[in-house]
């Protein structure tokens, strides 16, 4: 056990100091770094931030990134199968309407983006001391509801067990889908000749559906002048999703492209010069996440739009020699026909009212997630 923990609390990650951030993110992760945490914080004032950072004497130890949000019960039920009883019940203790939650962890993407530490550090007693910042940050905040700590794979849950003592449900939500890129995949054709032939039609089906399509690299002029039309395109896939908390305001990505260069990925797609879909994605290392797209619904079916984009990310995961894709959740079922696997994860959920999360808990460790079926596409 560590003892001489001691936090700091920022609204603003400008106020974190870039050594202690450095020290916090040793794997030298995108998000955790200044300019990309700034580029959410900045287009996105109306979510309050908060940075926790975690020192042993002066020593730096972890990050905990903060953001606290409005939403609905209904919308975060929404992907969860559950008995109408019970979803009214849950309505009951949580307001009928919108609710203030604590989210450690970013709601604007599928992962453990919530939590960095430093190189050798004792991750066990360094959640547990976060649990009892978390509670302390909780006190201050109000109205407050709910604390929602996300997303965790299983290898994590050694150490972010450590939150259960302090009241917290863990709950399993949709995993992430992965695409595994063999090394000797080298374009699109080698992706394909893996396939068994009924999934390899399917493919060929949405490329040649999609091919009156004309697709563009987006640069940060492109983002400017289609703004709106992005963030329309977005607006109906958020309408469409199991489930989001919040709608991101796409000047985030404008920041993202100016930080990040050709590590951040926008591509469009037009008819007729009609923008009609986009992807987006953030390529680290080895891998390539892909984070919002966005859709003309009306023109998907006869276009083939979502599965042209699911096609184009295994092709940039190739071009970039990525290992890994990770295409985020929601749609499982169809990414699993291009290859992908899910990676499962769990979250930790909590009331702030004591009496009301004891009276709940029972109920929480009974929510299941929405089945599959999982295909196996290739050989």
């Amino acid at each position: 056990k560590i003892t001489f923990l001691t936090s700091k609390i920022y609204n603003s990650v400008e106020a974190v100091d870039a050594s202690f951030l450095a020290a916090i993110n040793p794997d030298n992760y995108s998000y955790f770094k200044k300019d990309f945490l700034q580029s959410f914080e900045q287009s996105n004032p109306h979510i309050e931030m908060k940075y926790i950072c975690i020192y042993q004497q002066d020593s730096p130890q972890a990050l905990a990134v903060v953001q606290i949000i409005k939403l609905s019960v209904d919308v975060i039920l929404k992907n969860i199968k559950i008995s109408n009883g019970f979803r009214r019940f849950l309505n009951l203790f949580f307001c009928k309407d919108h609710i203030k939650i604590m989210f450690c962890g970013n709601v604007f993407l599928s992962g453990n983006y919530g939590l960095s530490f430093s190189k050798n550090a004792d991750k066990t007693a360094l959640t547990s001391y976060i649990g009892k910042t978390l509670n302390s940050l909780a006190k201050t905040v109000k109205p407050l509801h709910a604390i929602f700590i996300k997303d965790f794979i299983e290898k994590d849950l050694s150490y972010t067990n450590q939150l259960i003592p302090f009241g917290y449900t863990k709950i399993r939500v949709e995993p992430n889908m992965l695409i595994h890129l063999p090394q000797e995949w080298k374009n699109f054709d080698d992706f394909k000749a893996a396939l068994k032939s009924k999934y390899r039609v399917k493919v060929n089906k949405a490329d040649s559906t999609s091919s009156c399509l004309e697709v563009k690299l987006f640069t940060i002029a492109d983002l400017k002048s289609h703004k709106n039309d992005l963030q329309l395109l977005y607006q109906n896939t958020i309408d469409n999703a199991n489930f989001n908390a919040q709608v991101l305001n796409l000047e985030t990505y404008i920041k993202l492209k100016s930080q990040f260069k050709s590590d951040f990925i926008i591509q469009g797609y037009f008819l007729e010069g009609r923008l009609v879909g986009f992807l987006s994605a953030l390529k680290r290392n080895t891998h390539l996440d892909a984070h919002f797209i966005g859709l003309n619904y009306e023109l998907n079916k006869s276009h083939a739009i979502y599965p042209r984009i699911l096609n184009d990310y295994i092709r940039l995961g190739i071009d970039n020699r990525v290992s890994v894709i990770n295409l985020g959740r929601t749609a499982s079922e169809i990414k699993s026909t291009i290859g992908a696997l899910p990676a499962e994860l769990s979250c930790y959920i909590k009331h702030k009212n004591s009496y009301v999360n004891l009276l709940i808990r029972p109920l929480l460790r009974r929510i299941k997630i929405k089945s599959y079926k999982q295909h196996q596409p290739f050989k």
